[in-house]
């Protein structure tokens, strides 16, 4: 029987060899070749790790001018101690490669618009868009900026040689696991990734506009209809900075006769997370127990894994900080040094513009502008397939920018030529102004290092053991018009054209306010006595921003764990504004038993979207289905069309009852608001039940939610899902189904600071590591870790690994 088994098991293995050793496909989905994947020596099974960290103590390094410390806590978070700068950046960039290799060059893939030589056809149009977008055009431009300045480019370069170093230490058994089952190699690490890094930022944080939904509306209904719908301002706001008597003279630009031309637009092109954002806020020592100032910072973003941020400590005689960084870019971008600390939210401005082009004929060799044709630039991308041809695509140039939709992608016939004006092809010094807030020591360092502050455009808090807290709006901002770039725009006209930039000086900003706090989540950064025009995009903030500044303004003596608790707030100011005339409208003498039971749980609701309670998946979806009944208008297929805000459509509802839109379109009755929110409510019941039996889980927030995190490549395996935690996007604590605060930081500006931080992953890229999400049940729990400014000499009870990392003389 034995011998049996052994000449089954070794004719087994003979055909797994052949079968195994090869790349094959399912359903046109390719496979590892697995023979190498499964192959106990150099497969998957190298990947797994046993907690301890599983790299060597001592390792030598040609390029380093001097011996290299870094030191290891217990939660996996490299601190870094140099003895120049060169030296530190390299370390920085064989560190962040030992941990997340994979992740970083994936990312700078999708940047550059080269997923499919990874993953074959099925992402062609991703990486098409990409490269209609400009991505390249704007990393190219920072990065001959970075190129420009000599001692940057000269720590830029140290970090890429330490990210080179770190690849070519690897055999294929070390390779990171997704390497091995997508099976292909790093490429050498270049200084134009680490700006494809942060051109991959400004997308995700500027790459949301209206434009093409705009002007199609506004082709539907008539100019006041329009802005009733879709006001720039509205009452009740609470902006960023406050009212203020601005003390400059501002820039004036005066309108063209004709503002806007009108293209139908079928479909648009994939956007970013409307969501994308953040919570900040910074208190003065008056209202804090400990008298020095306290910063928090939560954006809010995609929530992958690995995750966006790694930690880590920079020592050297110029520099000492700690905190969360982009992998590929160097130095910090979200900490605090032992003087100062900073955080960002995005502003909710547009910063993209659409232009209509106008060719002279067929051969589009020629685009009109200025009552002259003016010569297009054509450029040949080519799209490597993975086991297929390549594909070719001639992308047109003009001032205004690429041309993003034609008749070769998503245009109709020659009518749709798009052009793409966007602040992210425009050079960029981000990284310099990084590194200059690594070094801030004091309110005057934060301001000359935010004068460097381009784009993305940012909302930049601060706060400083001096007792300073301040906040600024940072970026290069056109200078518009009224209305300007919020319909698509005539590329012929050369009025229609960016003017200038507002100056930076002229920025909105906050110091030491009266008040003693300083806030921003997206919302409006202004009110409408601020001089400059500014589109605020349909992805403003209305409801966090209030819930902030609510419980800021009468805190005293507040400590650390005080922000902590208002970081996992999960009061919705929204539900609290528009569920009382939802219950209000309830026909109660035909509810059913279901409803009666939904009706009473949110009769007693608190208003708080809790994870274990029932009460905020009905409100959710009963406000779901009643947005689709109210504004069943826009749901055409002829043209791409946005809905009104929510803020704006709660208002519509309290004040205009009687409204048209207030309505069924398909039925011939003219039905009453308080028709539309009972029939909403018994379809949001309906679609309760029919989700419950569809996921075979109870409708509790939690489970309705699904909070996850996934991984990059969408590899289930390597993903945590149905995380159960509270809030939503209306809540301080924002999370949602893939989205929310990905990262959490409370800094306490003591001598020396205290700080606190978490994140919804870990620090290891490696799945087959305890670090890779480690982090995450703290983060639904609302724990943090204690974020240390090590010392080499006196912390040593902290460390439970050193590395050395020794010049090769």
């Amino acid at each position: 029987m034995k011998f049996f088994r052994f000449v089954l098991t070794l004719a087994t293995t003979i055909t797994l060899l052949y079968l195994l050793d090869n790349r094959w496909t399912i359903d046109g989905s390719p496979l590892p070749p697995l023979g190498k994947f499964l192959d106990p020596f150099h497969g998957f099974w190298q990947n797994a790790e046993d907690g301890k960290l599983p790299f060597s103590a001592e390792i030598n390094l040609p390029g380093l001018h001097d011996k290299v410390l870094v030191q290891y806590d217990s939660n996996q978070v490299p601190h870094i101690f140099a003895t120049n700068d060169r030296d530190l950046y390299y370390v920085q960039g064989y560190v962040i490669a030992q941990h997340r290799l994979w992740q970083m060059e994936f990312q700078t893939h999708a940047a550059a618009g080269r997923i499919s030589e990874i993953i074959g056809e099925a992402t062609r149009d991703f990486d098409r868009l990409q490269r209609r977008k400009g991505m390249l055009i704007g990393a190219r431009a920072s990065h001959q900026v970075m190129q420009d300045n000599e001692t940057l480019y000269d720590l830029l370069s140290a970090y890429a040689d330490g990210v080179n170093a770190y690849i070519q230490s690897l055999d294929n058994k070390d390779l990171p696991i997704e390497y091995k089952l997508l099976d292909y190699q790093p490429e050498e690490w270049t200084t134009l990734k680490s700006a494809l890094i942060l051109e991959y930022m400004t997308d995700n944080l500027t790459g949301w506009d209206n434009d093409l939904e705009n002007t199609n509306a506004l082709e539907v209904w008539d100019k006041a209809t329009f802005d009733f719908l879709f006001p720039n301002h509205l009452r009740d706001i609470d902006p960023v900075v406050p009212t203020e008597q601005w003390d400059f003279e501002p820039l004036t630009v005066s309108p063209p006769d004709t503002t806007y031309t009108y293209i139908k637009s079928h479909s648009v092109i994939e956007k970013p997370d409307p969501d994308n954002g953040s919570n900040n806020w910074a208190v003065s020592g008056s209202k804090t127990q400990s008298g020095y100032p306290i910063l928090a910072n939560d954006p809010h973003l995609g929530l992958h894994a690995p995750s966006l941020w790694i930690l880590l400590q920079l020592q050297s005689p110029n520099v000492n900080v700690y905190g969360f960084t982009f992998t590929g870019a160097l130095g910090v971008t979200i900490g605090f040094n032992d003087s100062t600390a900073w955080g960002f939210t995005d502003v909710a401005v547009d910063e993209r513009d659409w232009y209509q082009i106008h060719f002279e004929n067929e051969d589009r060799d020629a685009y009109l502008f200025n009552g002259s044709w003016q010569k297009a630039e054509k450029v040949i991308e080519e799209i490597k397939i993975r086991n297929g041809e390549s594909f070719y695509d001639t992308i047109i140039h003009t001032r205004h920018g690429p041309v993003v939709y034609d008749r070769n992608f998503l245009g109709q016939g020659d009518l749709q030529n798009f052009a793409l004006k966007w602040t992210g092809h425009y050079p960029s010094e981000v990284q310099e102004a990084l590194l200059m807030l690594n070094r801030t020591k004091n309110y005057e360092d934060y301001l000359q290092a935010t004068e460097y502050w381009d784009c993305p455009a940012q909302q930049i808090v601060f706060a400083s053991h001096g007792g300073d807290i301040a906040l600024q709006v940072r970026g290069d901002l056109p200078l518009k018009w009224p209305e300007q770039g919020k319909f698509l725009l005539d590329g012929s006209n050369p009025q229609h054209e960016w003017q200038a930039f507002i100056p930076k000086a002229h920025n909105p900003f906050q110091h030491n306010p009266e008040r003693g706090f300083v806030s921003s989540a997206n919302q409006h950064p202004v009110d409408s006595l601020y001089p400059y025009y500014f589109n605020v995009t349909n992805g403003v903030e209305f409801y966090r921003n209030r819930r902030i500044n609510q419980l800021l303004a009468p805190m005293q003596n507040i400590t650390p764990q005080d922000f902590m608790q208002m970081q996992m707030d999960n009061y919705n100011i929204k539900a609290e504004e528009v569920l009382p005339l939802l219950l209000d409208s309830l026909t109660h003498d035909t509810l059913n038993e279901q409803q009666k039971v939904a009706r009473e749980e949110l009769m007693n609701w608190n208003y708080h979207f809790d994870p274990e309670i029932k009460a905020p998946s009905y409100f959710s979806a009963w406000f779901r289905h009643l947005k689709n009944l109210l504004w069943d208008e826009f749901d055409r297929e002829d043209m791409a069309l946005d809905l009104p805000n929510e803020y704006n459509s709660i208002k519509i509802l309290k004040r205009h009852p009687s409204n048209p839109f207030i309505d069924i379109q398909y039925t011939p009755e003219k039905e009453t608001l308080t028709d539309l929110i009972n029939l909403a409510f018994s379809a949001a019941l309906e679609d309760l039940e029919s989700w419950k039996q569809k996921n075979q889980l109870d409708y509790n927030w939690g489970n309705y939610k699904g909070t996850s995190v996934i991984h990059l490549a969408r590899i289930p395996a390597f993903g945590q899902y149905n995380i159960q935690i509270g809030g939503n996007g209306d809540a301080i604590n924002a999370t949602q189904y893939n989205h929310g605060p990905s990262l959490r930081m409370i800094v306490e500006l003591t001598s020396p600071p205290k700080a606190w931080g978490i994140y919804p992953g870990g620090q290891s890229g490696n799945p087959g590591s305890p670090y890779y999400d480690n982090q995450i049940a703290y983060w639904r729990n609302g724990e943090y870790f204690p974020l240390y400014l090590m010392q080499e000499t006196v912390d040593k009870e902290m460390v439970v690994l050193e590395q050395n990392f020794i010049p090769v003389k």
